[in-house]
């Protein structure tokens, strides 16, 4: 009888744009389902690409952006990668990184997607750091 092989670790995603509840890309509509864990904030720059926002992280006119920490298994980070359109090298239009995310008073570690910076330069800047409340998604 073969062994029974342990399950890939879950991982914890923060979403800020339109993965977020009732964005058009709403990560609770997709499958495998992710599991809600809380709303989180990081350090950074968020702008206004298209129809869509990117987020560059860190910098000296970084502000809070805000958005959900969600745990999710390889097969939704899989479907999650299709969708910001990673790609091998340094065209991709978005980065896979890891990074701990202040998760309603708790640090946590979780993967982001940050944008190419080459994709924002002379982009619309989001002041207040929440895309949903920018964009007027009900």
């Amino acid at each position: 009888m073969p062994e029974a092989q342990t399950p890939p670790a879950a991982r914890r995603v923060f979403v800020y744009g339109t993965l977020r509840k009732r964005g058009s890309n709403d990560i609770n509509l997709l499958r495998p389902a992710p599991r809600y864990v809380g709303m989180g904030a990081v350090r950074g720059v968020l702008y206004h690409v298209d129809w869509y926002p990117g987020l560059t992280l860190g910098g000296e006119d970084a502000i809070t952006v805000v958005g959900e920490v969600y745990e999710i298994g390889p097969a939704l980070e899989a479907v999650l990668d299709g969708i910001e359109q990673i790609e091998a090298g340094p065209d991709s239009e978005y980065f896979k990184r890891e990074l701990d995310i202040d998760v309603q008073g708790r640090q946590l570690r979780c993967l982001v997607y940050e944008i190419n910076p080459d994709r924002v330069r002379g982009r619309e800047r989001i002041g207040h750091g929440d895309w949903i409340l920018f964009h007027g998604t009900p």
